[in-house]
């Protein structure tokens, strides 16, 4: 039989005394006459008196009497616990970069000159401007010569941009004011932000625009100021009956008046003698004049023009 844990074990037999008794069974299985019986480390009650023989009597302790203290014993050492694993240290938070969707946006700085000597200027990043007349081809020669390249490029066209605003829209077509000279330059400023995030982003972009040779500060000087140094200009001019005629298949707010596209068309031809590169894609239809374009950034690569 098992005792409980704390238990006193059985005394071992004496001589002349017969084998040693031990715990009553009482003393494991209480019943109705032992309310006390012993259960677990409980204390045994004392032994009752022998007959004849009085208890010798305890002496009172005195009031305020110090009791003796017991005699310290070494101290037992904690039963040892699972202590709490510890837990695993925070990775280090890392910096947050600048996000726009799922692409991270570096601060973007005015672009540098490209590379000089580029053998082919159709796998290297480039940003470039496509000066003309309304009617010239700009929008669909750009268009054309983004899709076509070997290199993530962008097409950003101005009067996309400037057609963003909807209510309070000032159309030059209705008559040219501080307004619509206001939205223009707000345009500019937008795609020359744009195109710097995409360039530092290793996207190459083409921009759009009837930039005048009268007007260097606001025109050509505004695109290199928000674009950088290394924006490449080329001017597509073909013939007056040429843009007469493209203008005529034009609809809504982008079909000007014969009379505003004549006017246009001449202030253009100052950029004859100015040193930029002029294309005269007449006689070109869209994938001639973008491979011309191609071979015109070629040597402005090599050779840049002072602009």
């Amino acid at each position: 039989m098992q005792h409980a844990v704390g238990s006193p074990l059985p005394q071992p037999p004496q001589p002349g005394h017969g084998p040693a008794t031990g715990w009553s069974p009482a003393a494991h299985h209480p019943g109705p006459h032992h309310p006390g019986a012993h259960q677990g480390s409980a204390p045994m009650p004392p032994p009752p008196p022998t007959p004849g023989f009085a208890p010798a009597p305890v002496p009172p302790t005195p009031p305020h009497a110090s009791v003796p203290p017991t005699p310290p014993h070494a101290p037992v050492p904690p039963a040892p616990q699972h202590a709490p694993s510890p837990p695993a240290p925070p990775h280090a938070p890392g910096p947050v970069p600048d996000t726009t969707g799922h692409v991270p946006l570096p601060p973007g700085a005015p672009v540098g000159a490209p590379p000089a000597a580029v053998p082919d200027p159709a796998g290297t990043t480039l940003a470039v401007l496509l000066i003309g007349p309304a009617g010239a081809g700009k929008t669909s020669v750009a268009k054309y010569w983004a899709d076509h390249r070997r290199v993530p490029t962008a097409h950003i066209s101005l009067d996309d941009v400037r057609e963003w605003v909807r209510s309070g829209f000032a159309d030059p077509q209705s008559g040219w004011n501080d307004h619509s000279e206001a939205q223009y330059r707000l345009a500019r400023r937008t795609c020359g932000f744009a195109a710097r995030n995409f360039l530092a982003n290793g996207i190459s972009c083409i921009l759009d625009d009837a930039v005048f040779p009268d007007r260097p500060v606001v025109g050509l000087g505004g695109w290199k100021r928000h674009v950088g140094p290394g924006l490449l200009p080329v001017v597509l001019l073909p013939g007056l009956e040429i843009v007469l005629e493209r203008n005529a298949e034009r609809s809504g707010n982008r079909r000007l008046t014969d009379e505003e596209v004549a006017r246009i068309h001449g202030r253009m031809a100052g950029w004859y003698g100015s040193g930029l590169p002029i294309i005269d894609n007449s006689q070109m239809d869209v994938p001639q004049t973008a491979k011309v374009l191609d071979d015109v950034l070629a040597r402005s690569i090599a050779s840049p023009p002072s602009w």
